[in-house]
């Protein structure tokens, strides 16, 4: 092993490194690095199999040619493995050693007893799998195989639950979609191969005497190609694409919706004005043009319903579903090894950023479904509501909140907004305030923070390959223009005594130029974001 000091390879002193698991290795301008798990934090167990959260990684240097770099690639080298390790800070990670965490229960139960024989890292579901690009060379290699785990982003709760003296176990699970991850303004809509942005699947699942239960929901970014690049102004306008072909890109979309889940109800939490009406008319279209009855659009102006905090107008919607619901079922799978239901269809549920408004819906949509599902494995009685148990109606509406925040932080950067009613079944002052913080932290970092999250994240799972020849003999993207900083001159206080009329025109005068500069911004937003570098997600404006 070698550190690097100035360019040179430099022999550093070996040392033993507890590894908890291997999640693959990359290829810098010095050369390959082995990334590793080095902490581990024990979540639970599913099917008795434990699951574990990454703690902290580490990113270690093997096989360098650090000597033959030039002072510009160790710079850029040093950037990258940066972001690396960027990426691998954020909440949370997962991964079990022995159960696949990429798979529903449903979907493994469909699978041959030789299927399951195979590593996990070769029989995951690679919509999941957030190291396949770390985990290429290692596979490869005979024997390294069965090192390999792949690595889950989003979130897992299990939790040890009783109702009426029976002991259950209830799990939570979000696995994100990599293959069109990004952040909130640079990830939108969808791509020619039918991925859209921000899809994420949600398994709740219980275990109780040997019974295993799930249901599973999902949500993702509006099907349509269109954009929301960020500005500086608060809310940028979306805007539809009238180049791309929406009904293709559309249809490949909900084709393999139909493949992995089955029949389709599109929840569409939109406003229903405005430019989003505009996106939601398109969207309605388009699934009235597959013309299947398997899938079905469900528009539900969340925004207007609601206005004036009542909340309790989204049982107008529950109620607009609960027939659909109960067809489309749950995965039941007795002790004695009796397959009593499947569950056929999901909710796919989207608003805009398919966070805030997203997560409320389908909270009430699975809460609806555990109770069903609880008074079949009669842990309830069919007089009984969840309702009543408030210990674990505290608990349920928590770790849905946690859900929320979670994965909010992963796309937005912040927790996600409306928590409150979610935690407290009710929207209060308080949520208002925190929302309003949030709202602001995710402004800043939208505008000012995200270009380096999303080059970052396209590094990691590798839409972005580092060239060897990057600082020597080709341009390295992240050399492509500085970022925009805005100086202050900072200068002391005069006394109270020393504002006379002539400091009076100074801040009239400043007070108009910081106007006039304000809104020049605002018109050339765009240029002061912080935009990515490494796979640019909208041309650059020309530049004198």
């Amino acid at each position: 092993m070698h550190s690097l000091q100035g360019g040179a390879a430099v022999p550093a002193i070996a040392s033993r490194q507890r590894v908890c698991a291997l999640l693959g290795t990359v290829r810098l301008l010095s050369g390959h690095y082995l990334v590793i798990i080095t902490r581990k934090v024990r979540v639970g167990e599913i099917n008795r199999c434990t699951v574990w959260r990454v703690e902290h990684t580490e990113i270690i240097p093997f096989s360098r040619t650090a000597a033959q770099l030039t002072e510009e690639q160790v710079r850029l080298n040093s950037q990258y493995v940066g972001m690396l390790e960027n990426v691998l800070r954020q909440p949370h990670f997962y991964f079990s050693h022995t159960y696949d965490l990429t798979q529903t229960v449903q979907r493994l139960h469909n699978t041959t007893p030789e299927f399951l024989q195979i590593p996990l890292h070769e029989r995951a579901d690679q919509r999941f799998v957030w190291n396949a690009h770390l985990l290429r060379d290692l596979s490869a290699r005979p024997g390294l195989g069965r090192f390999c785990l792949p690595l889950v982003h989003g979130f897992v709760s299990i939790k040890q639950c009783s109702l009426n003296g029976c002991p259950f176990t209830w799990s939570l699970i979000s696995r994100r979609n990599c293959y069109r991850a990004g952040t909130r303004l640079f990830m939108r809509g969808i791509d020619a191969s039918g991925h859209v942005a921000n899809m994420v699947e949600t398994e709740q699942i219980v275990e109780y005497q040997g019974d295993r239960m799930s249901f599973v929901q999902t949500r993702g970014s509006i099907p349509l190609f269109w954009s929301q690049y960020p500005n500086l102004r608060y809310k940028p306008t979306p805007a539809l694409s009238q180049r791309d072909n929406h009904q293709e890109a559309c249809a490949k979309h909900f084709d393999a919706q139909l493949f992995h889940y089955g029949r389709q109800v599109v929840i569409n939490l939109i406003d229903q004005k405005g430019v989003e009406k505009r996106l939601g008319d398109t969207l309605s279209d388009l699934v009235r043009q597959l013309a299947t009855p398997s899938v079905r659009y469900e528009a539900f102006d969340f925004h207007h319903e609601c206005r004036k905090m009542r909340w309790d107008r989204l049982s107008i919607l529950m109620d607009r579903i609960a027939e659909e619901q109960q067809e489309m079922g749950y995965f039941l799978l007795t002790r004695d090894g009796v397959l009593a239901r499947v569950q056929d269809g999901v909710f796919r549920t989207n608003c805009i950023d398919c966070l805030d408004r997203t997560n409320v819906v389908q909270s009430m949509i699975a809460h609806r479904q555990l109770q069903h599902g609880l008074q079949r494995l009669a842990i309830l009685r069919e007089d009984q509501r969840l309702e009543d148990h408030s210990g674990f109606e505290f608990l349920y509406k928590n770790v849905w909140a946690d859900n929320a925040d979670l994965v909010s932080i992963q796309y937005s950067g912040t927790p996600a907004l409306k928590t409150d009613f979610t935690r407290t079944g009710q929207r209060t002052k308080l949520g208002l305030v925190r929302d309003g913080y949030n709202s602001l932290c995710r402004y800043v970092k939208n505008n000012f923070m995200d270009g380096l999250r999303q080059d970052s994240i396209d590094l990691f799972l590798g839409n972005y390959q580092v060239d060897e020849e990057e600082g020597r003999t080709r341009r390295s993207p992240l050399a492509a223009g500085a970022d925009y900083r805005l100086a202050c001159d900072r200068r002391p206080p005069r006394p109270a005594a020393a504002y006379t009329a002539e400091t009076l025109l100074y801040m009239l005068f400043w007070g108009l130029m910081a106007y006039g500069t304000s809104a020049v911004i605002l018109v050339y937003g765009a240029e002061f974001v912080q935009n990515p570098r490494l796979c640019p997600r909208r041309p650059r404006a020309k530049t004198a």
